[in-house]
């Protein structure tokens, strides 16, 4: 189910997804979004509902201190609030002593991270990623249409994964922060 992309541009991170729910062969549209902004840092999740409702909610980012280096602030002071908000919200799963969880994107401070359900931060080289069943269209018509505009590119993008994948649904949401 989904599909959720984020691009950066000119120091401002836009995410975009759709509004799919997806179990086996049924699809259900829902209301509430799976792009947000939760005080400074901007998300879009697949992977389940509950677990974005978390992030969304539940979750009370740690203070930024420029002293330390953002990646670093990522990996460490930022995963471990998220893997306390989804353990506390009963999401997060143990199997032999390895957590796991969803896949998400964030921007933060003007750059664009994919969180892996290990907790692993990825930081893409290009100016954009995907995330959910529909990436792999989304980034190739990211690619594809570098002349557009910011919201316009991940609109087109998202419109793509809808026409080609039956896990994307309008209405989209697209965000910037």
């Amino acid at each position: 189910m989904t599909c959720i992309i984020g691009l950066m541009n000119e120091g401002k991170v836009y995410i975009g997804g759709d509004s799919a729910g997806v179990a086996g062969y049924s699809l259900t549209v829902h209301a509430d979004e799976k792009v947000f902004i939760n005080g400074d840092f901007i998300m879009g999740f697949t992977s389940s509902f509950r677990m974005g409702q978390l992030l969304r909610y539940s979750l009370k980012p740690p203070k930024y201190h420029p002293d330390i280096d953002l990646s670093e602030y990522m990996v460490t002071e930022f995963i471990n609030s998220v893997r306390e908000c989804l353990k506390a919200g009963g999401f997060a799963k143990k199997d032999k002593e390895e957590e796991s969880a969803g896949t998400f994107l964030v921007g933060f401070q003007g750059k664009l991270f994919k969180i892996e359900s290990d907790y692993q931060i990825g930081i893409p080289t290009q100016m954009y990623d995907a995330c959910g069943c529909g990436q792999d269209i989304a980034l190739g018509a990211m690619y594809a249409s570098s002349t557009l505009k910011p919201i316009e590119r991940i609109t087109q993008a998202l419109e793509a994964a809808e026409q080609f994948n039956a896990g994307v649904r309008h209405p989209f949401i697209v965000k910037e922060i």
